[in-house]
C-alpha cells in the first residue's frame, strides 16, 4: 500500500503542484514592476524630448534651406 501512495504522489500530486506553483508565479510576473515602469517612462521622456528637437530641426531647415526635403528624398 505504501508503494501506492508514493506512486500517487509522484504521478499525479507532484506534477500538478508543480504546475499551479509556475501557474502563480507566471501570473504574479504579468504586469511591469515599479522599476520597469521607472525605465518605461524615461524613455518615454527622452523619446518626447527627441522628437521635439527634430521638430525643432525640421522647422530650422524649412526656413534656412526650404527645399532640402526634395534635395533629401529625391536622392
Amino acid at each position: 500500500m505504501p508503494e501506492v501512495i508514493g506512486i500517487l504522489l509522484v504521478t499525479v500530486v507532484a506534477p500538478t503542484w508543480i504546475v499551479f506553483h509556475y501557474i502563480t508565479r507566471w501570473k504574479q510576473m504579468k504586469g511591469l514592476s515599479a522599476e520597469d515602469e521607472a525605465s518605461f517612462q524615461d524613455l518615454r521622456t527622452t523619446a518626447n524630448k527627441l522628437e521635439d528637437r527634430l521638430r525643432t530641426l525640421e522647422r530650422i531647415l524649412d526656413d534656412e534651406v526650404p527645399d532640402w526635403r526634395s534635395r533629401y528624398y529625391d536622392a
